[in-house]
């Protein structure tokens, strides 16, 4: 996989899906992404150094998983995504899974967190065969704390219910509150080794950066 490969992907998707886009709602969008960036949420989340917050999260088999278990076995790579509605996130969690021999070579563990519930997970699981788990932060708590949740403006609702985007009903509550995209490499002292947050939704982590990262731990 090649170092710009989760990049490549995004951009020959948006080639395909933009110009299906009405002119209007692309007029919404842009407008109120320009807004969210100037918010300036990505600049005030967890960085490097800072110790990630303890977390205990159910899987999509509503199993718990907690932080200090993952680290007892090495370092973590934790990737926030907003659901398995988001196109933008499928592409990479699917590159996440495509690097995963690469990434627990490089003596790391992979989750993925979004406010999605466990059922809506484990369909996503079974769909895209992840090999990974897939924890579900409810009312995003975990997300909170680390300083990434904003909530989807009024202005978008309609234009992601036209695409028959249910976000409360992916997330199982009527907030419309999301993640940012972030991902996160942690170390077994539980401090962040690398951080990357993106108030953008079309700019990803390349997964060779995490690889990348790993080894130099």
């Amino acid at each position: 996989m090649n170092s710009t490969y989760l990049a490549d992907s995004i951009k020959s998707f948006q080639d395909e899906i933009i110009p299906t886009i009405p002119q209007n709602s692309l007029n919404i969008m842009m407008s109120e992404l320009e807004a969210l960036i100037a918010a300036g949420i990505a600049e005030n989340s967890m960085n490097k150094g800072d110790f990630f917050p303890e977390f205990v999260l159910p899987n999509a088999n509503n199993d718990l998983r907690s932080l200090n278990n993952f680290l007892s076995h090495g370092p973590l790579v934790i990737s926030f995504y907003r659901g398995a509605w988001c196109p933008y996130c499928n592409l990479e969690i699917n590159a996440l899974q495509k690097s995963l021999p690469d990434i627990i070579a490089a003596g790391g563990q992979l989750v993925a967190i979004s406010p999605q519930t466990p059922d809506k997970s484990a369909d996503q699981i079974s769909i895209s065969r992840l090999t990974f788990e897939v924890l579900s932060d409810a009312g995003n708590k975990l997300a909170k704390d680390c300083g990434l949740v904003f909530a989807l403006p009024e202005a978008l609702r309609p234009v992601y219910q036209s695409w028959q985007i249910d976000i409360p009903g992916f997330n199982g509550d009527n907030s419309f509150e999301l993640p940012i995209p972030a991902s996160y490499i942690i170390d077994t002292d539980g401090k962040i080794h690398y951080a990357f947050a993106e108030m953008d939704y079309t700019k990803r982590l390349e997964p060779s950066i995490i690889i990348e990262q790993l080894k130099s731990l």
